[in-house]
């Protein structure tokens, strides 16, 4: 595996999730020190914002903004296709783009389990098998995938967001270990309560009651305190330092801790360190 620190400035990053939260710092650090950008959300409005705001500061930079919904498969595939044709130097890619259902998973529908999953785990990896030959055309290139406090432990009601996170990991630890092999590294980030929209934002299933479901949410903003720019920065420091893994945040690194020396009784923890004992979780950690 290459220990020489990542060179922002020796090609593209693509940064998916990059209208607002972690993304969008990520972006403009990275920006700032060099990366040519292609910036990928769902949010049209916001991230052309965004890449205006990139472009005026960085006027020597590419910067280039794709409107994507990345639950549509096909939309990921051809999403890959405009990037491979316009930034053949693609140095990193961030998957960092995350969404949340709450819900326990009798009362899911498949659908909605479904769209957390082409959306939290699908989606990276079609991008990252589409981009991977451009990635490794030449060593020294990274990937980052954002997972969850909530792929290292699995509270209830949330079964499709830890299944989801859950994977990513996986899937990123095999790919480190292959990607070594051909002087590329790969960062698995686990936030914690990351101060983003992603909880208040979270769906809930259609069957699960509008009051359970804003409890829900109102417990886990309580976790929602760690600045979403300094959780960036520390991304974007892993990146350089080729850290294998990064857990952002007490709220990630205390359950980490608690799920490896007592894993029987890691989520009762959990659950009076969030203040929500023998309720279901109904909103998402990021």
């Amino acid at each position: 595996m290459s220990r020489t620190p990542f060179r922002f400035a020796e090609g593209t990053a693509v940064v998916t999730g990059a209208a607002g939260g972690m993304g969008e710092h990520v972006a403009r650090l990275l920006a700032g020190r060099g990366s040519d950008l292609v910036l990928v959300d769902r949010d049209g409005d916001r991230l052309d914002t965004l890449a205006a705001q990139i472009r005026a500061a960085h006027p020597g930079l590419s910067v280039t903004a794709e409107t994507v919904d990345l639950a549509e498969r096909d939309a990921v595939d051809a999403l890959a296709s405009r990037i491979l044709a316009g930034h053949p130097e693609i140095r990193l890619l961030v998957n960092n783009a995350g969404v949340a259902l709450g819900g326990d998973f009798a009362r899911l529908t498949l659908d909605e389990f479904d769209w957390v999953m082409d959306v939290n785990f699908h989606a990276p990896v079609r991008l990252t098998h589409a981009l991977l030959p451009a990635l490794t055309a030449r060593p020294g290139a990274h990937v980052v995938n954002v997972s969850s406090l909530f792929g290292l432990i699995a509270p209830p009601g949330q079964s499709a967001y830890c299944s989801s996170k859950f994977a990513l990991r996986g899937f990123s630890e095999a790919l480190r270990a292959e990607l070594a092999q051909v002087g590329a590294t790969v960062t698995t980030v686990h936030p914690g309560g990351i101060r983003t929209g992603i909880a208040t934002s979270a769906r809930v299933g259609v069957n699960i009651p509008a009051e359970e479901a804003e409890q829900g949410k109102r417990d886990f903003e309580k976790l929602l305190t760690f600045p979403a720019d300094r959780a960036a920065g520390l991304i974007v420091e892993a990146i350089e330092k080729r850290r294998p893994r990064l857990l952002i945040g007490a709220s990630a690194k205390i359950p980490d801790a608690l799920a490896r020396l007592a894993p029987a009784n890691s989520l009762k923890l959990f659950a009076k360190l969030v203040g929500a004992s023998g309720r279901r979780t109904t909103a998402g950690a990021r």
